[in-house]
């Protein structure tokens, strides 16, 4: 439903159908939910070929709109919202999950999920806390809102994904040639 309700043709998803804002986390949820399902699935099953061809187009525009510091903004495709860590941790992952599975070219994706594992782990501190996490957020059909949207520190939605990361990262799950 998702897929057929709120992704766009670019991949990205609207926060909901009447708020025409790609909110950071809730694409998030949607980046790291697809590689979680598609790596249980077979390619010949029902939902397969849709679920895989809306993750590959999102992964697409997520590679095409990090930012040179490595994050993705609140808004994930309006470069003057705030950069933000829980997003941006669970993009990282989908990428690694992508790039070990196979279904994502290791040469363009490995160096942008490395690039913004180091951008989250440049905003933790010495006891784990993810720094410029975003508040909880309902969907608002207001620009400003988003831009409003208190940072937090040490808040689960940023902790939490930076531990999939390393999951991934220390996990037996065989690498795609040529990943590093």
């Amino acid at each position: 439903l998702y897929l057929d309700r709120l992704q766009l043709d670019n991949g990205l998803f609207n926060h909901a159908a009447d708020v025409p804002f790609r909110w950071g986390r809730g694409n998030g949820w949607m980046a790291a939910a697809m590689p979680m399902i598609l790596q249980y699935m077979k390619s010949g099953d029902e939902y397969y070929g849709r679920l895989n061809a809306g993750y590959l187009r999102m992964m697409e525009t997520l590679l095409e709109t990090q930012r040179p510091d490595g994050l993705w903004g609140q808004l994930v495709d309006d470069p003057s919202s705030w950069g933000e860590t829980s997003a941006t941790a669970m993009f990282a992952y989908s990428f690694m999950m992508g790039v070990k599975h196979g279904w994502l070219d290791a040469a363009r994706y490995a160096p942008a999920a490395r690039k913004a594992y180091l951008a989250v782990c440049g905003k933790m501190d010495a006891l784990g806390n993810v720094a410029d996490v975003c508040c909880g957020t309902g969907a608002q059909n207001d620009r400003q809102y988003y831009y409003d949207r208190r940072k937090i520190n040490g808040d689960p939605h940023g902790q939490a994904p930076m531990l999939w990361c390393v999951n991934l990262l220390l996990s037996r799950i065989p690498r795609a040639e040529g990943t590093p």
